[in-house]
């Protein structure tokens, strides 16, 4: 059975140091369906690029020469709209981690973290989910915790509460495994909940969905 090409995610990177910039450029050589259109030093710089090449993801550091990446980041949506804006900073500090997430950041990645998982935090957030990994999400404050499900993540709740596999799930919505178990990720630190069936529980008791 042939299979759809995946939609090519367009990015453009915000970063001031060129050998971070040189380390994102190999996720164009082994993904297929990634490639970096542009490159920005700085805020200014990132809202002209955006402006040009109109990306469908931003890969955005905080720590910028002239304007903030936070300042950016509300630069960027005054101008063009939502937009998936993911952080990859060196920085995993609390207010850090608050800043970006009240500017409407899509996700925070730390750079050492794998490329694999970068990889995965960029798929996710162009499908429209947020990508906090676990070291980060368990830090958010309570109050920016308190995110609601997206309608895709709540329909992949209630295939959990039908017993369904990632698999099974995947299948019937038309997406890769790997993409069903970013959406679980998600609902678990949505819903504060260690695994599938405490998720349910805590769903059926907020009325997120009745029990067929």
């Amino acid at each position: 059975m042939k299979t759809e090409p995946r939609e090519k995610i367009r990015i453009m990177v915000v970063e001031d140091h060129i050998l971070i910039r040189m380390g994102l450029m190999t996720i164009s050589e082994i993904e297929p369906d990634i490639t970096i259109v542009a490159q920005a030093e700085d805020g200014e710089e990132a809202v002209a690029m955006f402006r040009k090449h109109r990306p469908n993801v931003v890969i955005m550091d905080l720590r910028l020469p002239g304007m903030s990446g936070i300042e950016t980041i509300a630069a960027l949506r005054k101008e063009f709209g939502d937009m998936p804006i993911l952080v990859l900073s060196n920085y995993s500090s609390d207010g850090d981690i608050s800043r970006a997430i009240q500017a409407s950041a899509s996700g925070y990645m730390l750079k050492d973290m794998p490329l694999k998982q970068l990889v995965e935090a960029i798929r996710a957030v162009h499908s429209g989910q947020q990508y906090f990994p676990a070291e980060i999400a368990s830090r958010l404050p309570e109050q920016l915790r308190q995110s609601k499900l997206t309608p895709r993540e709540l329909r992949v709740l209630q295939m959990i509460a039908e017993g369904k596999s990632n698999k099974e799930i995947g299948n019937e919505l038309g997406i890769v495994e790997g993409t069903v178990k970013v959406h679980v990720t998600n609902i678990l630190n949505k819903l504060h909940v260690a695994d599938r069936t405490q998720a349910v529980t805590t769903a059926i008791k907020r009325g997120l969905f009745d029990v067929r």
